[in-house]
Order: C-alpha cells, then sequence, then structure tokens
C-alpha cells in the first residue's frame, strides 16, 4: 500500500501510548481512523483533534475482551466507510512479578486481554478483508516477546503466544492478498502504560526507551511497504539472535543489572 491515503484503520489502545501516537500518524496520511479503547473521553477527545487537521476519525469505547461487542464494531468501521484496510491490535496490559508469586487467574486474565482479545479482534477483520482482497493486520507486540526477562515472566508469555499465532496466521493468509507484521517496540517513555501495570515488585526499567510516536513512524511505514516483522529499535534483531545461539551469554548479562 504505497499510498494509504483514503484507507481505512482501526487501532485498539488508542486512547494513549502507541496507540495514540499511531491513529495520529496514521490520520496526517491520509487514512480515515477508527479509535478504540475503554475511555470514551480520551478517545473523543483524539478523534476531536484528529479532526480539526481535517482527518476521518470515530470513536468507539470498547472492551476488547468482549469479543461481540469488538465484532460490531469491526462490523460498524466496515459499513461506514465500506472497507477495513489496516488493524492495529494494539491494547494491551502489563505485568511485573516474580514467578512464584505470580497466580494462575492473573495469568489467564492477562492472556486474555493481551491475546485472546487480538484473536477476536482479528477473527472479526479477516471476512471483510478477505472479501476485498486485501488488508493488513499489524499485530503490536514487546522486545520481551523475544527475549523473555526477570519479574516479567507472565507478560512475556503473553507475547510470545502472540508471536506464535501471528507468525503461524501469516503464512495461512498466504494468497489472500492479506498480510500481517508483528512489531517488537521497547519500553516506551510513555507512562500510562506502567501506570496502569500490575507490579509485585518494584519497576526497574531496564535497557534503553524510545517515544511512542517513533515506534507509530515504524508502523506507518509498513503499512506503506508490508513486511513480516518490525524492529523499530534496530538492536532487538541482534537480542532476538543471541537468544538463540548463545542464551547462556544474554542470562548472565540480564543477571549483571538485576
Amino acid at each position: 500500500m504505497a499510498d494509504p491515503r483514503g484507507r481505512v484503520a482501526l487501532v485498539t489502545g488508542a486512547s494513549s501510548g502507541i496507540g495514540a501516537a499511531t491513529a495520529r500518524a496514521f490520520a496526517g496520511a491520509g487514512l480515515r481512523v477508527a479509535l478504540c479503547a475503554r475511555r470514551k473521553d480520551r478517545l473523543e477527545q483524539l478523534a476531536a483533534e484528529l479532526s480539526t487537521q481535517g482527518a476521518e476519525a470515530t470513536a468507539h469505547a470498547v472492551d476488547v475482551t468482549d469479543a461481540v461487542a469488538v465484532r460490531a464494531m469491526v462490523d460498524e468501521v466496515a459499513a461506514r466507510w465500506g472497507r477495513l484496510d489496516v488493524l492495529v491490535n494494539n491494547a494491551g496490559r502489563g505485568f511485573s512479578a516474580p514467578l512464584e508469586q505470580t497466580t494462575a487467574e492473573e495469568l489467564r486474565a492477562l492472556m486474555e486481554l493481551n491475546v485472546v482479545a487480538v484473536l477476536g479482534a482479528t477473527q472479526a477483520a479477516l471476512p471483510i478483508m478477505r472479501r476485498q482482497g486485501s488488508g493488513h493486520i499489524i499485530n503490536v507486540s514487546s522486545v520481551v516477546g523475544r527475549r523473555a526477562v526477570p519479574y516479567r515472566a507472565a507478560y512475556s508469555a503473553t507475547k510470545f503466544a502472540l508471536g506464535a499465532l501471528s507468525e503461524a496466521l501469516r503464512v495461512e493468509l498466504t494468497g489472500t492478498g492479506i498480510a500481517l507484521t508483528l512489531v517488537y517496540p521497547i519500553r516506551t517513555a510513555e507512562t500510562e502504560f506502567h501506570e496502569a501495570e500490575v507490579q509485585k515488585v518494584p519497576w526497574r526499567p531496564m535497557g534503553p526507551v524510545q517515544s511512542a510516536e517513533r515506534v507509530a513512524r515504524a508502523i506507518l511505514s509498513c503499512v506503506r511497504r508490508p513486511r513480516p516483522e518490525v524492529y523499530p529499535y534496530w538492536p532487538v534483531r541482534i537480542l532476538a539472535v543471541m537468544s538463540v545461539i548463545a542464551p547462556g551469554l544474554v542470562d548472565r548479562g540480564m543477571r549483571r543489572v538485576l
């Protein structure tokens, strides 16, 4: 999709952080944007902001773990604009705790939001994209979906699961005209995601930080030129390779910063 102007994108988790930055980047590139999150007031503010800049934007206050509501929203977006070209599955929540102190209920709730909800939104969008013969699913993962880190085992598990689902689906979609991209950002400077995170240990961020806007630019770039994986911070590629060929070395590096 070299020129995305006039195309339709649905962004979940759009009320702040990477989601809001992506919505702004899309609108600036001429896409029509449907904003999804639970916070209606924040969504309406963002939709109004984008509208004043000449963009078409709608706000949908939907909990992505409600599969029925998500399907209705996807159908509403497609009915309004006649198509759905891009789905950005960005909604999610962090979790920090020693694995020994992580309950099964906490892991289930995290999986429900970070993995199962992505499945629901994707399954709602795919029939529309299949009828069009084109579309693009973009799943926002994390660096911890490439290498699990201490005290984030549960969160890492959800991102590894998201990667597995995405890699399999990408091949299943061969010949349909539908692309699928996994995005692996590092920690962003945006604080709301971390403030909403369940923390059973003091948060000790490791490694560098990038802006939500940088991630959004990378996402927009892959809309224009689809590719299987996007690394807004390129050293993550090295970490991914090292975790496979020298996991012990990576372990030792992490122990030194704990």
